[in-house]
């Protein structure tokens, strides 16, 4: 049993506060990990305010970076000393979708069994089954992906950020969207998932890519990440600018980052005849779009929702990586501030001014 400091937030809408827990060694299946940088999510904030369940107390954290410190009987792919990113997305390998050779759909992925406890015993449900705003966790060995390359410890801030948000938004592209090369993007929403989206579709080999929000700051910083066109949709229509940039077809993909029927709307008529269209923004409990069917069959192309980017972590978080360290992926400028655990707290309230797009958490 190891004791570290961790997050926790005890009751919906109480402040996250710094405690002391009780952390298992591994059993079958599990790995113990020392974390080393945690990036603070809105995912996290959803937690807090009971939007994701009331199962309290949360040991909340869940984009990270960590070296592996032991692993339980079974567990062959981690040794102690690796670097890994943590993922939500342990495969387990039998259900309907594994079996069919679609392991990003997995519909059973796994977390560790064994829960880590207060100093007292209550158990912890661990945020996305990870649980990383800690000096350890204990995951399945299935949410630990190895990372071969050869990283500076001042970079593991960048790549941990692949935990989450940055996959979300660049898998929505690469793999939902399935770009092609000299296609032209949209991405409507330039929080930390759209401006992620932009620095894929830049990745990708896009050559128009449009930028939609509200607010200047946002699409300034989605032109430094590669947008080529920015829209502030308060002042124009972005329909009607999104079109007339694309040699009034629409684009060829159109990313909805927000996830409201006002930008839904938008993000189906913004494309091109037989384009697609990828809502990777969550949507509220019970949100709903009025579009006329015909509409939906004269326009064709494709409507499809982005869990997680589509992403396969074992595939894809290597790649990203490599491509970050060519310079081709800029994770590095989605770290705006680097903190403590004891300000996590703080963080939250600075992400929702808009002005970061993630505070991290270094251990």
């Amino acid at each position: 049993m190891h004791q570290v400091k961790a997050v926790v937030v005890m009751a919906k809408n109480e402040p996250a506060t710094v405690t002391t827990i009780n952390v298992p060694d591994p059993g079958p299946g599990e790995v113990l990990v020392q974390v080393k940088s945690c990036g603070v999510c809105q995912t996290d904030h959803h937690y807090i305010e009971g939007g994701v369940g009331d199962n309290f107390p949360y040991l909340l954290g869940h984009e990270s970076t960590a070296v592996v410190e032991s692993v339980g009987e079974g567990v062959t792919h981690v040794e102690p000393g690796d670097l890994v990113i943590l993922n939500w997305r342990a495969v387990c390998g039998e259900c309907r979708a594994c079996k069919k050779g679609q392991l990003q759909y997995c519909f059973n992925t796994h977390n560790a069994t064994q829960k880590m406890t207060l100093e007292d015993g209550t158990e912890l449900e661990a945020a996305l089954g990870i649980g990383s705003f800690a000096e350890k966790t204990l995951v399945a060995g299935g949410q630990c992906t190895k990372i071969d390359a050869d990283i500076d410890e001042k970079d593991y801030a960048a790549i941990g950020l692949l935990g989450c948000g940055i996959t979300a938004g660049v898998g929505a592209v690469l793999n939902t969207g399935e770009l092609k090369r000299g296609e032209s993007v949209a991405v409507i929403g330039c929080g930390g998932v759209g401006v992620a989206a932009i620095a894929g579709a830049k990745l990708g080999g896009a050559t128009t890519i449009i930028a939609v929000d509200v607010d200047d700051t946002k699409l300034t910083r989605a032109k430094d990440l590669g947008a080529t066109h920015t829209i502030n949709s308060t002042s124009t229509d972005p329909v009607e600018k999104i079109r007339e940039l694309t040699d009034g077809y629409g684009a060829d993909l159109v990313i909805d980052a927000v996830g409201i029927k006002e930008t839904f709307q938008q993000a189906f008529y913004a494309r091109d005849l037989a384009g697609r269209v990828v809502l990777v923004g969550v949507p509220s409990p019970g949100t709903s779009w009025d579009i006329p069917l015909d509409d939906v069959f004269g326009r064709g192309g494709s409507i499809k929702s982005a869990w997680y980017g589509d992403t396969l972590p074992s595939r894809d978080f290597p790649m990203f990586v490599d491509q970050y360290q060519l310079g081709r992926l800029p994770l590095d400028q989605f770290v705006t501030e680097r903190i403590s655990l004891e300000d996590v707290n703080d963080a939250f309230e600075t992400m929702k001014t808009g002005k970061v797009l993630r505070s991290v958490v270094e251990l």
